[in-house]
């Protein structure tokens, strides 16, 4: 089985952005045509640390390049208090062949970066071109690597614009994204300046429903709003919007804003289509000045999808190590009959 540790993963992942898209936007095609399995994710809620979680989401990806595994991934909001993380995450690809474990990666940053790709993929189907102006609401981790991404879909993006609950946040990344895309400019704003960007990206660990698009009627008409964190719009946001989502039935869960939504109107006529089919070439009938909200529930098969790709970058640059001792050995009678009777 290859290992790799987070410092192998990031190293893969480096320069991979093209590499990470094609996994996604092929994960997104297979399962809007039917070649996956993804059950609903398993939540853990530990009742000593309210708010956090722990989240377990297995997949299948089928078509000409198969796989399976799955992703364990916990989030614990208050670490980043402490200066750590929130979240922490491994994956696990199993053998199509014997179901042995044949890789094991640290996934924190894949899931990052499959987020980032997807809110991406999604934007590049919804946004109106040119886009120059992308907003970003909270600024950790998942919005630092979405602006990589969302750059490279947008090459004609020149302004990004920061706001955070802690605008001391706010203001450090802003520094080191400029450092990082020295053709872009990056400022903070407040939550209006933010909304007033063609693009937005909303990922925070907030849990509210707090954010009323209505109440900001300066927003550019087309807006595309990447509603990656599921529960910071109210229902009337969600119920105002032209709503595009990766799963119907996942999205409609775990008190999403969308879940909540369809609590409260009864049906789920106010979701317009998903992100697979539009890849796939569907269109999307939609007023040109309406909002679209892209609302991705997160599914497996994405992480297994960029899983493997970054399995076979590892094997081609000689990163990770290859251990012995995670399969169960041989079978004591069939082994000595030459196979199963």
């Amino acid at each position: 089985m290859r290992l790799l540790n987070s410092g192998e993963v990031a190293i893969a992942l480096n320069g991979a952005e093209g590499e990470v898209l094609a996994a996604v936007r092929r994960a997104y095609l297979l399962h809007a045509a039917g070649q996956t399995q993804v059950p609903f994710s398993s939540f853990l809620r530990p009742v000593e640390k309210e708010g956090s979680r722990i989240i377990v989401l297995p997949a299948y990806l089928g078509g000409d390049d198969p796989a399976i595994g799955v992703k364990w991934i916990s989030s614990f909001p208050e670490n980043v208090r402490h200066g750590y993380q929130r979240a922490s995450s491994i994956s696990v690809l199993n053998s199509l062949e014997t179901g042995y474990p044949m890789a094991a990666l640290e996934s924190s940053q894949i899931s990052a970066a499959r987020t980032a790709a997807s809110a991406a993929l999604a934007s590049s189907v919804l946004a109106r071109e040119p886009v120059e102006t992308i907003g970003l609401i909270g600024t950790g981790t998942i919005n630092h690597r979405t602006i990589s991404y969302l750059t490279l879909v947008h090459p004609t993006v020149r302004t990004v614009l920061l706001y955070d609950v802690f605008p001391e946040h706010a203001k450090a990344s802003a520094a080191q994204l400029a450092q990082r895309y020295p053709d872009v400019r990056f400022t903070t704003a407040d939550l209006a300046g933010v909304l007033s960007a063609e693009v937005v990206s909303i990922a925070t660990t907030d849990s509210t429903y707090w954010l009323d698009l209505g109440a900001h009627a300066s927003r550019p008409a087309g807006q595309v709003v990447l509603h990656l964190s599921l529960r910071d719009l109210s229902i009337e946001s969600i119920l105002d919007g032209v709503n595009v989502v990766d799963d119907v039935d996942h999205v409609l869960r775990e008190r999403t804003s969308l879940h909540l939504t369809e609590q409260q109107v009864g049906h789920r006529a106010f979701i317009a289509g998903t992100v697979g089919d539009l890849l796939g070439g569907a269109t999307l009938e939609r007023n040109p000045n309406a909002t679209t909200i892209f609302s991705p529930f997160g599914l497996g098969v994405l992480d297994l999808a960029v899983s493997q790709a970054l399995v076979r970058i590892a094997e081609r640059d000689g990163l990770g190590t290859e251990v012995s001792g995670f399969d169960p050995g041989s079978h004591l009678v069939t082994s000595t009959l030459g196979g199963a009777a």
